[in-house]
């Protein structure tokens, strides 16, 4: 007697309802309904608008500030557990407060440890992100966890602008590690910048380990929040006699005026994911869609098949 696997059921938080829709459409599938209702106060409450009983489920949702898109995929998360779904599965594309995962001062919260056991404590039985900030976040949590690399995306761009004397670079000693693994990926040297920050966000004094005279530059980091550091980078490099000066960045935060930065920059182009939704006309910035790679890993978890090929780093 064969058994067909049902097909799962694929729900959107309502800050990625248009990445939910572009990965529901690769999948195959429709996106699942879910009404907010939300009172005077602020207070808001999710609900499943069909029956998701004995179902695997998919909940897509990053979490990027404010607290308000953490609270509703814990609420979805929640929800679905006592609406007795199979598996639940938490795709979060930006894994959000990951910035905070070790005490670097006395009395300071490591929030995304916390992140983390609110997720499984809310009902997530796996998660699916990408590019965390520092991989050890994995280790936080006791359920699966899918750490895609927005390398799958990136690599190709960078080949199809078949750049000569291409040289990757780290806008920070952290972020040295992911610079490597791109470069053998492309074959290029590498430069890494070294930075000391006065305060978060602020940096005071920047410093360039390695020659970038007549090399196209791109930089790779995992997010960009206020552009300080990216566009500060570029224009250093720019001084010391580099051609050109790209970034690619998974996560798009884009803050503050930080656009207005990047326009002022030297910086030629910034390439993101919409990991995070970003509204912008600014020619400089490009936006690649992580839909087609998050859609097609949520089919092989459905399906039990291997993922490995989506680890390039």
């Amino acid at each position: 007697m064969s058994y067909t696997v049902p097909e799962p059921k694929i729900f959107a938080c309502t800050q990625s309802r248009a990445l939910g829709e572009a990965i529901a459409k690769s999948y195959g599938a429709d996106l699942g309904k879910v009404i907010i209702s939300r009172y005077s106060d602020g207070e808001f409450q999710p609900s499943y608008e069909e029956s998701i009983r004995g179902a695997r489920i998919f909940v897509i949702g990053s979490t990027h500030p404010g607290p308000e898109n953490l609270m509703e995929m814990l609420l979805m998360l929640d929800a679905a557990k006592r609406a007795s779904a199979r598996h639940i599965t938490a795709v979060m594309p930006y894994f959000g407060w990951a910035r905070q995962d070790r005490k670097d001062k006395p009395r300071v919260p490591i929030a995304s440890k916390l992140v983390a056991k609110m997720l499984e404590a809310a009902g997530a039985t796996r998660i699916i992100t990408m590019d965390l900030h520092a991989d050890q976040i994995q280790g936080f949590f006791e359920k699966p966890v899918d750490h895609l690399y927005g390398s799958t995306l990136f690599l190709p761009y960078v080949k199809s602008l078949n750049l000569e004397n291409l040289t990757i670079a780290s806008p920070d000693m952290g972020g040295s590690k992911r610079a490597y693994a791109y470069s053998k990926g492309l074959g290029s040297d590498v430069v890494i910048c070294y930075k000391q920050r006065s305060q978060a966000n602020q940096i005071s004094h920047m410093e360039l380990i390695g020659e970038v005279e007549n090399k196209n530059v791109v930089l790779v980091d995992d997010m960009v929040d206020t552009a300080g550091t990216l566009t500060r980078a570029a224009d250093l490099m720019i001084e010391r006699g580099a051609l050109s000066v790209r970034a690619i960045t998974t996560h798009g935060l884009l803050s503050g005026n930080a656009i207005e930065k990047i326009e002022n920059s030297k910086l030629e182009q910034l390439i993101i994911t919409d990991s995070i939704p970003v509204e912008t006309t600014s020619e400089k910035i490009k936006i690649l869609s992580c839909a087609d790679l998050f859609a097609d890993v949520m089919h092989r978890v459905h399906h039990n098949t291997s993922i490995s090929s989506k680890f390039i780093l």
